[in-house]
């Protein structure tokens, strides 16, 4: 099985409750949330190792979260480089300790993601 075939249905089965549905394609698997918003994850063909986990809300409050691992010069100072985290927007930026292991990083970004639409309807 293929690595976006299991992390869309761990994502569909572990996250229902968050989880509208998950899409594959040849480069990204694209899950669907049940606040309109988006997470986009990407592994690269070219670079073994390389990824994005991009949870897309602009159209929602303009606010992005992504975790990747592209050896940018500009975010050579973060502690975790190449490694790095978007916190909200795409000039913020802070250390990265998602896993290696996407299994266990696409759950550590659907937990983020579970805790922050919470905190959103409770508001």
């Amino acid at each position: 099985m293929n690595i976006n075939k299991r992390l869309s249905q761990n994502a569909e089965i572990e996250f229902s409750d968050i989880v509208e549905m998950a899409e594959e394609s040849e480069d990204k698997l694209r899950i669907y949330l049940i606040d309109e918003s988006f997470i986009d994850v990407w592994f690269s063909r070219k670079m073994e190792g390389r990824y994005a986990y991009h949870w897309e809300r602009g159209h929602i409050d303009g606010k992005i979260y992504r975790h990747d691992n592209i050896p940018h010069k500009r975010w050579e100072y973060v502690a975790t480089f190449p490694k790095h985290f978007h916190n909200g927007h795409e000039n913020e930026v802070g250390e990265s300790f998602i896993s290696d292991e996407p299994a266990e990083a696409i759950k550590e970004v659907l937990e983020f993601v579970r805790k922050s639409i919470n905190l959103s309807r409770e508001s």
